[in-house]
């Protein structure tokens, strides 16, 4: 594959990409082959090779009649801000201790994510969590659902 098609495969990809108002667009990889006139692998290629995560692009793909192909342009600070809130409500589990939540906390505070007065609420609230679950007034799974109901709250106003 010559640069050029690559190239042109991009560009056709990226003018979609700017006229659609959300910076989202669903293709049909062969209806999209036919247009360029090039072979649906080029496709796959300019996709795998161009259009990546680290660039800023979610690309959803599926193959076979009725495929197609989703690709979605995300801000670059709101992917990051929102791929760490995605870890962070990941790794909350039924046996995640008070210092982990507190240190995830921690983290938010001094990346500027949440305020002081925001860390002490939610740490205030945390502390009375894991009481609760000592004193048998909440369960394990409970508790760890309402820390991640926390995080993914600050995920959506971030």
């Amino acid at each position: 594959m010559t640069n050029n098609k690559a190239d042109t495969i991009e560009e056709y990809i990226l003018r979609r990409l700017e006229q659609n108002a959300d910076k989202q667009i669903e293709l049909k990889r062969t209806a999209l082959a036919d247009e360029i006139s090039c072979a649906p692998s080029q496709i796959s290629y300019v996709l795998s090779t161009r259009f990546t995560a680290e660039r800023g692009f979610v690309v959803e793909s599926r193959r076979g009649l009725g495929g197609y192909i989703r690709i979605a342009l995300v801000p670059e600070e709101i992917d990051q801000k929102q791929m760490l809130y995605r870890d962070m409500i990941d790794s909350v589990r039924e046996d995640t201790n008070f210092a982990e939540v507190e240190r995830m906390l921690e983290f938010l505070l001094t990346n500027k994510l949440i305020t002081r007065r925001e860390a002490q609420i939610i740490l205030q609230t945390v502390a009375n969590l894991y009481q609760s679950e000592a004193a048998g007034k909440i369960a394990a799974d409970e508790r760890a659902k309402l820390i991640r109901s926390i995080f993914l709250t600050l995920a959506k106003i971030t």
